[in-house]
């Protein structure tokens, strides 16, 4: 039976009780190969994980909702421990190249889930990461079955909302105050998602029964009002949250790089990769010091040129960046850029794109807002045809003062250059190869610096084969964009390991990465809410670069830059250094 008729199957049993969650296998076949293992344990995770699974689109789980309880942590660790023990019978060193890949994957998911359950312990102290919206969104939203039967999904998973939040509640002890302030801002985003208006009608428009009528509009309620009771009491706690009767958002150095090293995989502790990224800001200031020095006769004929290397690249940065669009025609010029962009990449034959995947840029849902201002929500491994949102945050909340200093920020080049991260060639291009993927392992333990990396990599790449048709004013305003990947590693270890105050973060940020003040300001609060991922872009696209340069000079003449490309997103969302071995073993 499919993935999708197993879930239709349950779903018409939505008027009678719930059906209990079938435990994980507990018994390791005799003999499996490691390709048997490896289907078996994508299986079991996504049946451990439904929510995840729904978000991949393996759609056999869809009515079900995980409680963040005591007994799910508990099978969380089980299921850890069952597949670390099991991995002991695939020695390296029998498998194949791509296997071993696989294999160090599994063991790196693995543990890192077992050290964030006891050691990290985000579940304690971040109330944010209790949201059930998401997946709500997802199946409201997402054709995978008609819509009588999705909505019939979605009413038999209300019901598990009020234990979910309640279970949330039980998890919180000394939460940061950052945390609460966000899960306030996203949950009151996730009444949204439920509101009545729009969802009775539509239930009752697609389902004629009474009994399923009367089902979901009290579930409804109930999931409503457990929302709110949830936002009620963060209310209630937040201005209490100070001093020793709260965490602080800082991390320290203790957890902060074994977290590094868990999710970046880049072969260097932190400190190394902050180092790095200290003399990679020297080296920029250098060079954009030279590109601004050539602009600025044209730009400034009367004017003195100031001696000091970054008051010219703030000058001319800021005469440049009154050139944007007006806040209206922010979304709609995405979208008119996303055509041109895939029509460039396929002219200059840089890589494969696949115009058949829908690409839908859509205003962020008010759930996801309050971190990043522009993000990718792809479809899995499991149903790569859905469609793959472009989340672009509108203004709609900004006073003029805000919109016109957020536009300076996103203006005529640098719009240009998030979107070819974002869209086309970086993360919507990056993330439909990797759905194409043979190993489903790749494409659903993703590394999150190999796929920062990517877009990093990609923005540059594109300018150097002819996107912005080599306008110096377009390479400066890459390189102040680029800044902001290396100064994100700077700022990250520097608040997290070294207690960076707030006022020195913003002089880095818009003194030293030329950031309007909107911009820093929101990346301060980013910063305090999130740990490493910041450091993911400048890790992952030095590694990038530096393999790209090393093939190159070793194969000469008979380097393609488009087979490079295809060839390294052929892997999925494996880490830079895995991909190297398998691209210099020859798998």
């Amino acid at each position: 039976m499919s993935r999708l008729l197993i879930a239709l199957a349950i779903v018409g049993l939505a008027a009678c009780a719930q059906a209990p969650v079938a435990p994980p296998q507990v018994s390791e076949p005799a003999g499996e190969s490691f390709a048997e293992y490896s289907a078996r344990f994508v299986d079991e995770l996504m049946t451990l994980n439904p929510g995840w699974a729904t978000a991949v689109g393996d759609y056999r789980f869809v009515e079900r909702l995980s409680i963040p309880d005591a007994a799910d942590r508990a099978r969380r660790e089980a299921f850890a421990d069952r597949h670390l023990a099991a991995l002991d019978a695939f020695p390296p060193a029998s498998l194949t190249p791509d296997q071993r890949a696989d294999r160090a994957m599994i063991q790196n998911y693995l543990r890192f889930d077992n050290w964030q359950r006891s050691t990290l312990r985000r579940w304690q102290w971040n109330p944010a990461q209790y949201n059930v919206a998401g997946g709500f969104d997802r199946l409201l939203n997402t054709d995978f079955a008609p819509e009588k039967q999705r909505l019939l999904v979605v009413s038999e998973r209300l019901e598990s909302v009020p234990a979910y939040y309640a279970a949330a509640r039980a998890n919180i002890h000394l939460p940061t105050r950052e945390h609460t302030q966000l899960a306030i801002e996203q949950n009151r985003g996730a009444l949204s998602v439920f509101d009545p208006a729009v969802l009775v009608p539509r239930f009752e428009a697609a389902v004629d029964c009474p009994v399923e009528r009367g089902k979901f509009r009290a579930a409804l309620d109930a999931a409503r009002t457990a929302i709110q009771d949830y936002l009620a009491w963060l209310e209630s706690i937040e201005p209490t949250l100070v001093g020793d009767r709260a965490r602080s958002f800082r991390l320290g150095n203790a957890l902060y790089e074994p977290l590094f090293d868990f999710q970046i995989q880049a072969g260097t502790t932190a400190m190394e990769m902050f180092d790095r990224a200290v003399a990679e800001r020297d080296r920029m200031h250098a060079e954009m010091a030279e590109i601004a020095a050539g602009l600025w006769p044209g730009l400034f004929p009367d004017t003195p040129m100031p001696a000091d290397p970054l008051e010219r690249i703030a000058t001319v940065i800021a005469h440049l960046s009154k050139h944007h669009v007006a806040p209206g025609e922010f979304v709609d010029e995405v979208r008119r850029q996303i055509r041109e962009l895939e029509a460039f990449v396929a002219e200059r034959e840089l890589l494969d794109i696949d115009t058949d995947k829908p690409l839908v840029v859509r205003e962020t849902p008010a759930y996801q807002r309050g971190v990043s201002i522009a993000s990718i929500d792809a479809p899995g491994p499991f149903d790569p045809g859905a469609n793959t949102y472009y989340n672009v945050t509108p203004m709609d909340r900004f006073t003029p003062e805000q919109a016109e200093s957020f536009l300076r920020e996103y203006n005529h080049w640098v719009l240009q250059v998030l979107n070819i991260h974002e869209a086309v060639p970086g993360h919507y291009t990056q993330l439909v190869h990797a759905n194409k993927s043979p190993s489903v392992v790749k494409a659903l333990l993703g590394n999150g610096a190999m796929i920062e990396g990517w877009a990093v990599y990609a923005e540059r790449m594109m300018l150097e084969n002819g996107w912005g048709f080599d306008a110096p004013e377009m390479w400066l305003m890459w390189g102040k964009w680029y800044l902001r990947v290396v100064c994100n590693t700077i700022l990250d270890y520097g608040v997290h390991v070294l207690d960076m105050r707030e006022d020195e973060a913003m002089d880095l940020l818009m003194n030293q990465a030329f950031q309007t003040e909107t911009e820093a300001r929101g990346k301060w609060r980013r910063v305090q809410l999130s740990q490493v991922q910041l450091t993911s872009y400048f890790a992952g696209y030095s590694a990038i670069w530096a393999l790209r340069e090393r093939l190159r000079a070793e194969q000469g003449a008979d380097f393609d830059l488009r087979s490079f490309h295809n060839r390294f997103l052929g892997y999925g969302n494996a880490p830079v250094a895995l991909i190297e071995q398998l691209m210099t073993e020859g798998e």
